[in-house]
C-alpha cells in the first residue's frame, strides 16, 4: 500500500505531562487569569505535538477550548495580539512535522437553528474555530468540522437554513469548512447534497453512518469514495473518522478503545486513495499508536518496549498473567511481536479489575513516593487502600490520590505512564 495513511485523534494526550487544557468558570474569566489560561494552553499544545511527531502521529484536532470563552460577547481578550509570537511558533512547528491540524466546534454551534440569536452565536462560534487557525498561520488543509444540525420537524427546510446561513459565512471562514454526518439526522446522503450546494468537503463517519444509514445500498468503501470527490486539491488529503460502538453505553458512544482487529479489517478494505483516519475513541493517543504500530510493516522492539514501560503498571493492574507475559516476550529482540504485544494489552483493557490485583500494582506506584512523602500522605494512602479494599470506595479514587503525589513530586516516569489513564475518561 503506497498511499497516505495518516491516523489521529482528538484534543487530550494521555500518559503525558504538562498537556491539560484549562479552562475556568466564566466568573473567573477576568483578564489575567484569562492569560494564565491560555499561555497554559498553547504552551499544552506545543508539547503535544512535539509529542506527536516524535511518534508519528501527523493528525491532530486542537481543542476548542484552547481559548476560552474566546467567542462569549462578554469576555473581550485580544489574545491573538497578546500571543501572536507563541501562535506563530506554533504554526511553524506544526509546519515543520507536517502534521495536519483541525477543530470542531461544540454540540450548541447549530447553524440552521430556527433562533436567531443560536445562529448569531454559532456563527461568532466558526468564526472563533477558524480564526484561531488563520493565527497559526497554516493553509486551509487545516480544517474545521461542522455537523448540519436538527431538523425541527422538518429536513428539507432545516438544511435550506443552513444553505443559506452557511452563504452568510465570510470566504475566508467557509475555506476551512468541512461537513459530517452525524448519527441521528443526516446521514452521509443528505450531507452530500448539502456539499453539492455548497462545495465543501465532506467527512465520512463510520460510527455514524452504521447508525444512521442512508437509504442508498452502497458499502462503505464506495461512501468514502463519494465523499472524496467533495475534496480539492486545497482541501488536502480526504478526512474521514472512525470510532468503534462503546458496548456499555447508549448508540453513538465511543470506546474506550479501538480492537485492532476491527480497524485492520475497516483500514484494509479502504479504497485505493489517500487518506487522513481521525480515530474517536476515549484512550486518544494509546488507540493511535497501537493503529499506527500494528498496520506498520516491521515494528522496531524498541517502540514497543517505550509503549510498555508506560502500560506496565496498568497491566499488572488489570491483568497479572499478561504482565508475566509481556515480559517474557519481549526478550525476542528479532521478530515481530506487535500483533502479540497488543493482543495482551486489549485482553488487559478488556479485564475486570480484581481488588487485590489493583492493591498490588497501586502499592508499587507507592513505591515511587516512599522516600519523599509525608508521614501525613503515607496514612491518607494506606487508608484510601483500605478503603477500597472494604468497598466503601472505588479504585479511581485510590489512583487520583497516587496522580496528586505524582503531580506534588514530579514523578515524571509515573506521569508519563498510562496507569492514570482510566481516571480521564470513567
Amino acid at each position: 500500500m503506497n498511499n497516505r495513511r495518516n491516523i489521529g485523534y482528538a484534543c487530550i494526550t494521555h500518559g503525558l505531562a504538562n498537556v491539560e487544557i484549562k479552562t475556568c468558570r466564566l466568573k473567573n474569566a477576568a483578564y489575567s487569569n484569562l492569560l494564565k489560561i491560555i499561555k497554559n494552553n498553547l504552551d499544552a499544545l506545543k508539547t503535544a505535538i512535539e509529542y506527536n511527531a516524535k511518534n508519528n502521529i501527523y493528525l491532530f484536532r486542537i481543542s476548542s477550548d484552547i481559548i476560552p470563552f474566546a467567542s462569549h460577547p462578554k469576555v473581550l481578550i485580544k489574545w491573538s495580539k497578546h500571543f501572536d509570537k507563541e501562535l506563530k511558533d506554533i504554526g511553524k512547528q506544526i509546519e515543520r512535522y507536517g502534521v495536519r491540524v483541525s477543530m470542531h466546534p461544540g454540540q450548541y454551534t447549530v447553524l440552521n437553528s430556527q433562533d436567531s440569536d443560536v445562529v448569531c452565536r454559532s456563527i461568532e462560534e466558526i468564526r472563533y474555530h477558524t480564526y484561531f487557525l488563520d493565527c497559526l498561520g497554516v493553509d486551509e488543509s487545516n480544517k474545521v468540522i461542522l455537523h448540519v444540525g436538527g431538523i425541527y420537524g422538518d429536513k428539507s427546510k432545516a438544511i435550506k437554513r443552513f444553505i443559506i446561513n452557511f452563504n452568510k459565512l465570510d470566504d475566508s471562514i467557509k475555506k476551512r469548512l468541512i461537513i459530517e454526518n452525524d448519527d441521528v439526522n443526516y446521514n452521509v446522503e443528505d450531507v452530500l447534497y448539502i456539499s453539492t450546494e455548497l462545495n465543501v468537503p465532506v467527512v465520512f463517519d463510520n460510527l455514524h453512518h452504521k447508525i444512521n444509514i442512508s437509504e442508498s445500498d452502497k458499502s462503505i468503501s464506495e461512501w468514502i469514495l463519494a465523499c472524496n470527490k467533495t475534496w480539492d486539491k486545497k482541501d488536502g488529503a480526504q478526512k474521514i473518522h472512525y470510532a468503534q460502538q462503546h458496548l456499555q453505553k447508549s448508540k453513538g458512544a465511543h470506546s474506550n478503545t479501538i480492537l485492532i482487529n476491527e480497524f485492520r479489517d475497516f483500514f484494509y478494505d479502504l479504497p485505493n486513495i489517500d487518506l487522513d483516519i481521525m480515530l474517536e475513541v476515549k484512550d486518544k493517543n494509546l488507540s493511535t499508536i497501537k493503529c499506527i504500530l500494528c498496520t506498520s510493516q516491521n515494528t522496531k522492539i524498541s517502540r514497543l518496549q517505550n509503549e510498555w514501560a508506560k502500560y506496565k503498571y496498568y497491566v499488572l493492574g488489570k491483568y497479572p498473567k499478561g504482565y508475566y507475559e509481556i515480559r517474557e516476550l519481549l526478550k525476542d529482540k528479532e521478530s515481530d511481536l506487535t500483533d502479540d504485544f497488543y493482543s495482551i494489552i486489549e485482553k488487559a483493557r478488556l479485564s475486570e479489575s480484581l481488588v487485590s490485583n489493583e492493591i498490588n500494582a497501586a502499592q508499587h506506584v507507592f513505591g515511587y513516593f516512599k522516600h519523599c512523602v509525608t508521614a501525613a500522605e503515607k496514612t491518607r494512602f494506606l487508608k484510601a487502600l483500605d478503603s477500597y479494599k472494604e468497598g466503601t470506595t472505588q479504585l479511581i479514587n485510590v489512583k487520583k490520590a497516587l496522580e496528586r503525589l505524582a503531580k506534588k513530586y514530579q514523578i515524571e516516569y509515573l506521569l508519563n505512564s498510562y496507569y492514570f489513564i482510566d481516571t480521564k475518561f470513567k
